[in-house]
């Protein structure tokens, strides 16, 4: 799972028009969707954005697909020294109300995995978030440059 061990340098996301688009469902925002490039060698990839409760209600991402991929999973990330351990978030994400969460490297993030084809730099990522009470909601994923992987990394 080398796509997530990268430099911190390039954990910020898109720049430009991909960093502004914003998709509302209801209460719940979602800004600046974005992916890294896959890499050949890895059929996975990684999902990321800032997610926002507006509402007055509590909410949770439960769950997360994509035409591009068999599976999508919500991940979490821990860092122990220069080690990452990833997991799944099986309950998903809670949103209670008025919070925003952002989804990064090293951090939180979707897992899509068993990619049909490599992400390319410049493409888009349709992904389908089911969230508890909003329901579904439609993004796409601006696929970005991968940044440096192994030692540089480091």
């Amino acid at each position: 799972m080398s796509w997530f061990n990268r430099s911190r340098d390039t954990s910020e996301g898109p720049k430009g028009p991909a960093a502004a688009r914003s998709f509302v469902l209801g209460s719940i925002e979602v800004v600046g969707p974005w992916a890294r490039a896959s890499l050949s060698t890895t059929a996975e990839g990684g999902g990321f954005f800032t997610l926002t409760n507006k509402g007055v209600a509590p909410d949770r991402l439960i769950a997360a697909s994509s035409p591009v991929a068999e599976r999508v999973e919500i991940h979490a990330i821990t860092v122990v020294g220069d080690e990452l351990r990833m997991r799944e978030r099986e309950g998903g994400l809670a949103l209670p109300p008025d919070t925003t969460l952002t989804l990064k490297p090293r951090g939180y993030h979707l897992l899509l995995t068993g990619l049909k084809a490599p992400l390319e730099p410049g493409s888009q990522a349709p992904v389908t978030l089911a969230f508890e009470n909003a329901g579904k909601m439609d993004i796409e994923l601006a696929v970005e440059a991968p940044g440096p992987v192994g030692p540089q990394a480091l």
